[in-house]
């Protein structure tokens, strides 16, 4: 913009004094030199035409990179075409009709200061003058606003920017065509740009973004948003307005729409304009590499914007690769301040449905505050697996969950630390593959090995049902047999406790044998596990074997009458699959309103 300003205010100066192209190309690199502290080139040649208007073309034009840059260029433009009104001249303003520019390279970066190489702002010094001061209401002063500079159409085709954030790999970015044409008081947009996979447009009408430059923190303004925004072929719709008064944040009032999505393609266009987002290796969720399976390391909250309004949004399909299509996808974000809300969310999954409530408050404080809560019923664990992974062979299960889940802090770590709530999970009839198992992370692992050493003969599992129930204070979760399972040939019952703060283990695992190879006595009690999370260690419930032992030896004293009481008591529990029943608890408890 600052060559294009070089160009145009030289213009005039040209056209009265009839210096030859040599001179022009002289005098503009040194005003733009004045103005940036960097070297403007015209390889090329100049020439200009005065009438109508002020028209001047150059060729092969380049700025100079700042010097820790890596390139001694920052811009490269192979043909440059302004067109800049005659009469606003004399009031000493630069008006530009038409801005054409051909063949740009642009190489843009940051340093380890987070200085990036486009900024031309010179260095303050103690003398600075309070003319260059912004004013006690944080505008800048009637003169900035007098020499802002307009621009009604601007065309850049074969562009390419290249973007590369201090300790990350460059990101090129390739703008076939990026086109704004005011007319009236609006600007109509088209845009296209490829980003690795993705294909990026941009159609539309929005306020004039001239009227919206001269007016933002100036005077108030109402932008009107009409666009199509596509990715990878498919189109979301923008619609609504932004209301904007001095010195106070946007309202905007934006609804999406779309016949169908997806979010790969969203996250791939967010990476743009995400600092930091070289590609990194992927690695399994259930490993980690710091001392506890939920992470230290902080999230992102602080980039969440400050803002205020609301965001709808309606998306008949919404793909997430490596998972069950959502359907139906309808809610609204709404932005106070600090504080986003997530209302009435609600998304078609499989057969079944999800409902989501969720809110994120003083997220830029040092104690953000998370609450969520939901409910999903009427899907099959099958339907989930299969698309996860085709191979893994889950039949059936009827599944329902819900949560409601409040914490505070700035990592996972610590807002299980801190969590208090429940979460309560239901499995019904169906079989599961052993992969299914072992990809479950070392905890699910653990706890199935330890009740069944013998599992690993048989490919599937054949669940009668499965109801897991965790009611959290404080970070800590207290089982009161509320963790329930059914199979062909185990009755399983868990309880104890799970410190989120530690991550330590406390769980005894009561697993009772429905095929009479225990001959009747209750294995119940001889597991227990300990260890944390991350690294889960099985071993023997001393207690539950002097139990069993007492058991067994009164057996032989009885002549076996005992024995055979216990066998009886055996066959009337597991024949009434109490673990779940008693695990289950109303769902109306843990998301109010429900059934």
């Amino acid at each position: 913009m600052l060559v294009i300003l070089g160009l145009g205010s030289i213009g005039v100066w040209y056209a009265a004094s009839s210096i030859n192209p040599a001179k022009l190309t002289q005098l503009i690199s040194s005003s733009v030199k004045d103005a940036t502290g960097r070297e403007l080139r015209i390889a090329g040649p100049v020439s200009l035409r005065v009438f109508p208007s002020l028209a001047i073309t150059a060729e092969q034009v380049s700025l100079s990179n700042a010097s820790w840059a890596s390139k001694p260029e920052m811009l490269i433009v192979k043909h440059v075409e302004v067109d800049i009104k005659l009469l606003p001249l004399l009031t000493k303003e630069v008006e530009f009709n038409a801005i054409n520019l051909n063949g740009v390279d642009a190489y843009l970066q940051t340093n380890k200061a987070g200085d990036g190489n486009w900024d031309f702002t010179p260095a303050v010094t103690d003398n600075t003058s309070s003319a260059s001061l912004p004013t006690p209401n944080g505008s800048t002063s009637s003169s900035d606003q007098s020499n802002f500079i307009k621009i009604r159409n601007l065309v850049i085709t074969d562009a390419r920017l290249s973007y590369q954030d201090f300790g990350s790999s460059v990101k090129r970015i390739s703008i076939p065509q990026l086109s704004l044409n005011g007319s009236g008081d609006e600007t109509a947009i088209a845009a296209q740009a490829q980003y690795e996979n993705y294909q990026l447009g941009l159609k539309g009408k929005t306020t004039s973004i001239r009227q919206i430059l001269n007016d933002w923190n100036a005077n108030p303004i109402k932008v009107n948003v009409d666009l199509a925004a596509t990715l990878n072929g498919k189109t979301m719709n923008i619609n609504g307005d932004i209301d904007k008064k001095p010195q106070a944040l946007p309202s905007f009032n934006l609804s999406l729409s779309s016949k169908s999505f997806e979010i790969g393609s969203l996250a791939g266009s967010a990476a743009l304009t995400s600092p930091g987002s070289a590609k990194a290796p992927v690695e399994s969720p259930t490993k980690s590499h710091g001392r506890f399976l939920f992470s230290e390391e902080a999230l992102p909250l602080g980039e969440l914007p400050i803002a205020n309004g609301k965001l709808a949004f309606n998306i008949d399909e919404l793909s997430i690769p490596g998972h069950v299509p959502m359907t139906g996808v309808k809610g609204h974000f709404v932005f106070e301040g600090s504080k986003i809300n997530i209302n009435d969310l609600h998304f078609g999954l499989g057969k079944g449905s999800a409902d989501v409530q969720a809110s994120v408050a003083q997220f830029q404080s040092a104690n953000p505050e998370i609450a969520i809560k939901g409910l999903a019923r009427g899907f099959t664990l099958e339907q989930l697996m299969d698309a996860v992974d085709s191979n893994t062979k889950v039949k059936g299960g009827d599944t329902e969950i819900a949560f409601n889940l409040r914490s505070t802090g700035t990592s996972m770590h610590q807002l299980a630390g801190k969590a208090n709530g429940a979460v309560q999970l239901s499995v019904g009839k169906g079989s599961i593959d052993s992969r299914f198992i072992d990809r479950g992370g070392d905890l699910l692992i653990t706890i199935v090995n330890s009740i069944n050493p013998m599992r690993k003969k048989s490919d599937q599992t054949i669940l009668e049902c499965a109801v897991v129930y965790l009611p959290v204070s404080n970070g800590q979760i207290a089982l009161n047999d509320s963790i329930g399972v059914v199979t062909d040939r185990l009755d399983i019952v868990l309880s104890g406790s799970v410190d989120l703060k530690t991550e330590a283990l406390n769980i005894k695992i009561d697993p009772r044998e429905k095929s009479g190879l225990t001959t009747g006595v209750n294995l119940a009690g001889l597991v227990k596990l300990q260890g944390t999370l991350l690294n889960p260690k099985a071993g023997v419930n001393k207690e539950g074997v002097v139990n069993s032992a007492v058991s067994i030896g009164l057996g032989f004293l009885t002549g076996g009458a005992t024995i055979l009481a216990e066998n009886a008591r055996s066959i009337a529990t597991k024949n009434a699959n109490q673990p779940c029943k008693a695990a289950l608890h109303p769902w109306s408890d843990i998301y109010p309103g429900t059934n």
